[in-house]
C-alpha cells in the first residue's frame, strides 16, 4: 500500500509539474499604452480596467501607462505586445517610434482598440501596422455586424451577426486593399453614417513586418468594455497577438 501511495503520489507531481510548465510556457506581459494627444475617450479606464481583468484570469501580465519613455528597446523588451488604448494624436517622438518599429521587427505584436486609427497621421510605418486612418463617425448607434471568418481567437465566439452599439468609425483607405485579413465588417443597411460604400471593415488582422498587428474598430464607450463578448475579442485579439494562439484557415 505505501509503495502504490509513493507511485501515485509521484505520478500527481510530475503531472502537476507538467500543467504549471504549460502555464508558464503560455505566460506573456502586456503593455497597455493609453496616452492622447488629442480627444480623450471616457471609456480608457474602462478599458484599461477590462485588460488587467482579462490579464489575471488568463495567466498574462498588464502595466498599463501613459508615459511615452518607455518606448525605448530595454523596456519594450520586456512585453510580447502592445497594446493602443483609444490614443489619439501624435504620442511618440522620433526615438520612440524607432523603439517600436524594431519591437515589431523582434516579433512583437499590437493591438489596436479603436481610436488606436485616430492616431499618428504623419507616420507611415504605423498607419500600414494598424491598416487604416481615422476619417469620421456617425453618432453612437446600434448596428449589426457580419462575422466574416470565426476562425481567429477574437471571433471563435462570436456570431454570424452580431449586433451591438458602439461609435463606427469611417476610415480614410478601406482596409481590405491595404493586404489585412478582415474578421468583421459593418451590414452597412443596419446603421446610418457609413461612407464606404458597401464594403465597410470594423476588424482586422495582418503580419506585418516582422510581427503581429490586430485592430479593432469597437471600443468607445465605456459600458462596452464590460460585455462579455467584447472582453472575449479582445482577449483573442491579444492571444494571438503574443504568438499564444493561431487563426486557422
Amino acid at each position: 500500500m505505501k509503495h502504490l501511495v509513493f507511485v501515485l503520489s509521484l505520478v500527481w507531481t510530475l503531472f502537476a509539474g507538467f500543467l504549471h510548465g504549460n502555464e508558464a510556457d503560455d505566460s506573456f506581459r502586456v503593455l497597455v499604452f493609453s496616452k492622447t494627444g488629442g480627444f480623450r475617450h471616457a471609456s480608457i479606464e474602462n478599458g484599461v480596467t477590462a485588460v488587467k481583468e482579462l490579464g489575471a484570469a488568463n495567466d498574462f501580465a498588464v502595466e498599463a501607462g501613459e508615459d511615452a519613455s518607455i518606448f525605448n528597446e530595454k523596456d519594450l523588451d520586456r512585453f510580447q505586445v502592445v497594446v493602443f488604448l483609444n490614443t489619439t494624436g501624435n504620442i511618440l517622438d522620433e526615438s520612440q517610434k524607432e523603439a517600436f518599429e524594431k519591437f515589431i521587427q523582434e516579433g512583437g505584436g499590437f493591438v489596436g482598440i479603436h481610436a488606436a486609427a485616430d492616431t499618428e497621421y504623419d507616420w507611415d510605418w504605423y498607419g500600414r501596422l494598424v491598416g487604416g486612418y481615422f476619417k469620421s463617425h456617425p453618432q453612437v448607434q446600434e448596428a449589426i455586424i457580419d462575422v466574416e471568418n470565426r476562425n481567429h481567437p477574437a471571433t471563435v465566439h462570436l456570431p454570424e451577426k452580431w449586433k451591438r452599439t458602439d461609435e463606427w468609425y469611417n476610415y480614410r483607405v478601406n482596409p481590405r486593399s491595404r493586404g489585412v485579413q478582415v474578421l468583421m465588417a459593418l451590414d452597412t443597411e443596419s446603421f446610418s453614417g457609413s461612407e464606404m460604400g458597401d464594403d465597410h471593415p470594423i476588424a482586422w488582422f495582418h503580419e506585418f513586418d516582422g510581427g503581429r498587428a490586430f485592430y479593432t474598430g469597437l471600443g468607445h464607450t465605456p459600458e462596452g468594455f464590460e460585455e462579455e463578448a467584447f472582453r472575449k475579442h479582445l482577449l483573442g485579439a491579444i492571444r494571438w497577438a503574443a504568438g499564444v494562439e493561431s487563426a486557422t484557415d
